[in-house]
């Protein structure tokens, strides 16, 4: 599984960042420089001390700063707080106000650096251990937290949630269906998985990612509250995924939101979001080979467990799936006396000439606009607004259909003008997305299953032809590409073949190669540079292989694992060097980080993107100096951004600086 998760997170899944023993955040790694770069990760030769790594040598002298600078802060602390009494006691009997202060940047930084320590302490580790056997016990250590935290598993009732799993499309179809729903005036929370900037963006409320002020101030509470009531009898604290779960559980509950929609992360019956007892209305969207290490490698293994979320007498919608999956999903909702139903096409609600327009691109959208049209309506009909005048019909368990259908379809309707709207207005950055910047035009997408890339390749093709053609016919095309986890990249690299790229580029997950130039949010501890750069390579060879085998030009031979990164003069930085001379003609390229990439990609071209400090010129390759000047001389370049959502966001973070802020 990929570090903070792809197409959502459990507790198996882990940010990087700073390390921690005791529960303590740590201290910044610091970098070593060494004349050997024998292997991938710049990161060499650490010492374990303190509340972090240090490097070897100098340990006095920091020893020494470092008690200085506590005690001057302590000091500083104590005179604050003695002048925050006297301006208590001489406030005349003022009332305090209940407001939440205004929380520093470094406070929040500090929550997430703290939020980063829950993927590595010793405890979890053991819990995995405890619980792989035995998924159950997944939702009742679940639920222990949760009780820890303050909250009853009956207060989450309060909250008229709706529960989304599936493959593919779940965090579109909510995002569809929470922007219906605040159209009507209601206010919307939103849980979502994985982010791709900022860790708030898990956290919404009205569409909205948590401010900084409100992050910090419920991540401490909750936080405190679990280390406050541990003991050795009970798991440490809970796991990344877990804990943003149940502090989004007290956001929604103590900002008084009207409802709340829920993706799952992975899964459904054993995910920690499913210890949700009465949802309003559950929703299941495409589903597909995912995540097969914990789910299955079938599909209807895996419809299996996005069955769990079903509940009894809480109605279900399920888009078109394949006979045997649905025939699961069908069996799963009878065993618990779920009434499911299956969404009809989104063209049976276009009446007439009326063609429904949708804020996301790309024609498998429409089936996640359908299924969120049944869950917007549904939510509203239970709880008293008016939607319509067309009423589920209950449908017991043990119900004859017809031969052709085996789940009922679910009734059409008219779209009420806010629906109409909301599917209009419908943002969900990462899908779809098209940034035009100059003569570099970028498509960004999450795909990450063979489905999904298969949608994919289908909308960009067909945004790419919708494009104006230079008049000298000079474009290129390049992919950027990383997959992780359990996923069968070959199969992903086979899927975009039709696509016609000229360059096909590899790097990591990593903005930066420096740990420290890294933001806090977008941090993995699962995951070292080192495997991830062979990971890069292993795709580099896939598509080699795979061009060869089209019958495409000579290729060099991929990058061999060992000794490719090597220190460049001009900029400090680390570049993938080939072992040994080649011809400069790749069609292919690995770079160790994220922002590497994009500077070969667009060579000064993109004016959104900042050039190197140093200013030298766009970052070089040692193998594709011609690629450069095709890329250098073209009037257009049409970059497909795919493979990992996390890759998705490292992009978007260095296009749309404003998204960190």
């Amino acid at each position: 599984m990929e570090g903070r998760g792809e197409g959502g997170s459990d507790a198996l899944s882990a940010p990087r960042g700073t390390a921690a023993w005791g529960g303590r955040p740590a201290a910044p790694l610091r970098h070593v420089s060494r004349p050997d770069v024998a292997a991938f990760c710049p990161l060499q030769r650490w010492r374990r001390g303190g509340a972090g790594l240090r490097p070897r040598g100098r340990r006095r002298a920091r020893t020494a700063d470092g008690a200085g600078r506590r005690g001057a802060m302590v000091a500083r602390g104590l005179r604050a707080l003695r002048g925050a009494l006297r301006g208590a006691a001489g406030s005349g009997g003022r009332r305090l106000s209940t407001r939440p202060a205004r929380v520093p940047a470094a406070d929040y930084q500090d929550a997430i650096r703290t939020l980063n320590t829950l993927q590595t302490n010793a405890s979890y580790l053991e819990q995995v251990k405890r619980e792989r056997g035995d998924p159950r016990a997944q939702l009742e250590a679940m639920r222990g937290f949760l009780e820890r935290s303050g909250l009853q598993v009956e207060d989450l009732d309060r909250l008229n949630i709706i529960h989304v799993t599936g493959t593919k499309g779940k965090g579109s179809a909510c995002a569809f269906t929470e922007r219906i729903l605040r159209g009507y005036g209601l206010r919307t929370g939103f849980y979502s998985s994985p982010h791709l900037v900022q860790v708030r963006e898990r956290i919404r409320i009205n569409g909205q990612p948590l401010s900084k002020e409100l992050f910090s101030k419920y991540f401490w509470l909750v936080y405190r509250r679990l280390r406050g009531t541990k003991d050795e009898s009970q798991a440490n604290m809970p796991a990344y995924f877990r804990f943003l779960t149940i502090m989004a559980f007290h956001v929604f509950l103590q900002e008084k939101v009207d409802l709340a929609v829920v993706e799952v992360g992975i899964g459904g019956a054993f995910d920690c979001t499913n210890i949700i007892r009465a949802p309003v209305v559950c929703g299941v969207s495409s589903l597909g080979i995912d995540h097969t290490s914990i789910l299955g490698d079938t599909v209807e293994k895996i419809a299996w467990q996005k069955g769990g979320i079903f509940k009894p007498g809480v109605p279900a919608f399920t888009v078109p799936q394949p006979e045997q999956p649905l025939e699961v999903l069908r069996d799963r909702a009878r065993e618990c006396g779920c009434p499911l139903y299956l969404c009809p096409e989104l063209d049976a609600f276009e009446a007439g000439t009326q063609v429904l327009e949708l804020g996301l691109a790309g024609s498998h959208q429409r089936s996640n606009a359908a299924l969120a049209l049944q869950l917007s309506r549904t939510w509203l009909q239970r709880r008293g607004y008016e939607a319509g005048t067309d009423v589920l019909q209950d449908v017991l368990p043990g119900a004859e259909l017809s031969a052709q259908r085996s789940v009922p379809l679910a009734p059409t309707f008219c779209p009420s003008d806010a629906m109409i709207q909301g599917l209009r207005d419908t943002e969900w950055p990462g899908r779809t997305q098209v940034l035009p910047h100059g003569p570099v035009t970028w498509y960004i997408d999450g795909a990450h299953t063979t489905s999904s890339i298969q949608a994919c390749v289908r909308w960009f093709r067909q945004a790419a032809l919708n494009e104006d053609k230079p008049q000298d016919g000079s474009e290129v095309r390049v992919l950027l590409f990383n997959a992780t986890g359990d996923r069968d990249t070959a199969a992903l690299l086979k899927l975009l073949l039709p696509c016609h790229f000229d360059y096909a580029v590899f790097c990591p997950n990593f903005t930066e190669v420096s740990v420290a130039a890294n933001s806090a949010d977008q941090q993995n501890f699962n995951v070292t540079l080192e495997n991830a750069l062979t990971r890069c390579v292993e795709n580099q060879k896939t598509w080699t292989r795979l061009m060869e085998e089209k019958g495409g030009p000579w290729l060099p031979a991929p990058l061999e694992v060992g000794g490719l990164l090597q220190p460049d003069p001009l900029r400090g930085a680390l570049l993938l060097v080939p072992p040994a001379e080649r011809p400069l003609n790749s069609t292919s390229l690995v770079f160790p980080c994220i922002s590497h990439a994009l500077q070969w990609i667009t060579q000064g071209r993109d004016p959104h993107l900042p050039l190197p400090a140093s200013k030298v010129g766009a970052h070089p390759h040692p193998v594709a100096t011609s690629g450069a000047v095709l890329l250098q001389e073209a009037a257009a370049i049409r970059v497909l951004v795919t493979g990992s959502l996390h890759l998705v966001g490292g992009v978007l973070k260095l296009l749309d600086p404003t998204l960190s802020q």
